[in-house]
């Protein structure tokens, strides 16, 4: 029998290539969950439908179709593909290739530069791609995992055009799966629930999606998979997560605003998924200090006690017991009335302080351990307040020709709305007392 991968004139080797290169899209039609960029009016598209392609970096997470949309490209405008990798090329090869394309550009031939994990070269080396991609000896197409604003140089980036790739949704997944089948001649051996626990598993990367497909039409069988037989068979991709790059700051601005917000539950996931991808639980027990201070304060005052003692609950049992402190704190703070009166207060204290730094407290109130400065009136008519008959003496405090201010403003939430009936109170018995004198 002729084997079909030699009628159809391809090579052994692209016979046991794995499903996902077997699978690469041939055209850019073929290419799922990037219709924002590819389907009709879609920017990307525009560029293919008029013939000429602008530098470009394609900024996505793993198994997007950064590589396959770079091929394509190139071959829908009738570019030379050239392709090198930022983690095992270097100046030597870099030089090689821009004077190829000056070659090919002499010849009348256009050439897309692809260049793969960009943001992994050196500040130094990316300044090196300017001249060649102003002078037009190629268009250079750059594929990111990283946020191209951190990353990459101001003057590379202000040179091309920046492209979102999104993780692949259900329905791209799903189309792949059905792709696969269709290739192979067979059904993936999955009951339904499986079917969508297989997507979930490769978290929006559809080569990883279609490594798992390979993987359970390799072992075939009979019976479907329920979820659970499926889950001891193969493992759930590790989660997108950096703990010193963009990610991390996504996600630890997620879980802060989901505790401002008052949402324990959104709270809760934010914290599981930077616990599940390795991050330093002490690092969130002093994010979590922070929101207690910070957004909560005087509304809830127990709020950073319970935080503290999260963290030293971390401190003595470690992971995974730990963890759950840090839950309950999370969702304490979440639950807990809101504030910024002292965060306020203290931002405009700090800002009084700076700009009135040199005056003197009011003599009344400083400090006289010799007889000299008693001599000069240091502590002369100081009421001690809780001897006086309110509690309250309705002294001045503040500095020698500087008049009173108002820094803390509670608003009434939780804890606070006494904190400003107290406030009131004394504020009306100050202008008594003053009245009087």
């Amino acid at each position: 029998m002729t084997d079909l991968f030699e009628a159809a004139g391809l090579s052994t080797a692209a016979r046991d290539a794995p499903l996902a290169d077997r699978l690469r899209p041939q055209t850019l039609d073929e290419v799922v969950g990037q219709d924002h960029l590819l389907g009709p009016g879609g920017p990307i598209r525009r560029m293919v439908e008029g013939g000429r392609l602008a530098s470009m970096i394609l900024w996505g997470p793993p198994g997007t179709g950064k590589t396959t949309i770079a091929r394509l490209l190139a071959k829908a405008a009738g570019y030379e593909f050239q392709q090198i990798s930022a983690v095992f090329s270097g100046v030597a090869d870099l030089k090689k290739a821009f004077a190829a394309a000056e070659a090919r550009r002499l010849a009348g031939q256009s050439t897309l530069l692809f260049v793969d994990e960009i943001h992994r070269f050196n500040r130094a080396q990316q300044d090196g791609f300017l001249p060649y991609v102003e002078s037009g000896a190629v268009t250079l197409v750059g594929a990111t995992t990283e946020n191209p604003s951190f990353e990459l140089n101001g003057a590379l980036l202000s040179r091309s055009q920046v492209f979102v790739l999104w993780r692949l949704d259900e329905a791209a997944l799903e189309a792949l799966l059905a792709k696969a089948e269709t290739h192979e001649g067979r059904a993936l051996p999955l009951q339904p629930d499986a079917r969508r626990a297989l997507a979930a598993l490769a978290d929006g990367d559809g080569r990883y999606l279609l490594t798992l497909a390979e993987t359970l039409l390799a072992i075939g069988g009979d019976a479907p998979l329920d979820t659970a037989a499926l889950g001891t068979l193969l493992q759930k991709r590790s989660p997108a997560y950096d703990k010193d790059r963009e990610e991390h700051y996504n996600l630890i601005s997620a879980l802060h605003k989901s505790v401002r917000g008052s949402d324990p539950d959104a709270a809760l996931y934010w914290l599981a998924r930077m616990l599940d991808g390795g991050e330093d639980p002490l690092y969130l027990a002093r994010r979590i200090v922070r929101m207690a201070v910070e957004d909560i304060g005087e509304a809830d005052p127990l709020s950073i006690l319970v935080a503290n003692a999260a963290k030293d609950t971390y401190d003595f049992l470690g992971s995974p017991e730990g963890e759950l402190a840090l839950a309950q704190a999370v969702v304490h703070l979440a639950t807990a009335p809101k504030s910024v009166g002292v965060y306020n207060a203290y931002k405009a204290a700090l800002k009084a302080a700076r700009e009135t730094g040199s005056l003197m407290p009011p003599a009344n109130i400083r400090n006289a351990p010799t007889r000299l400065m008693k001599e000069l009136g240091y502590g002369k008519g100081y009421q001690y307040d809780p001897d006086t008959e309110t509690g309250f003496s309705g002294a001045n405090y503040w500095p020698e020709g500087m008049e009173r201010r108002t820094f803390y403003d509670p608003k009434g939430e939780g804890h606070e709305a006494k904190i400003r009936a107290r406030l009131d109170h004394w504020a009306e018995l100050r202008a008594r007392l003053n009245e009087a004198d």
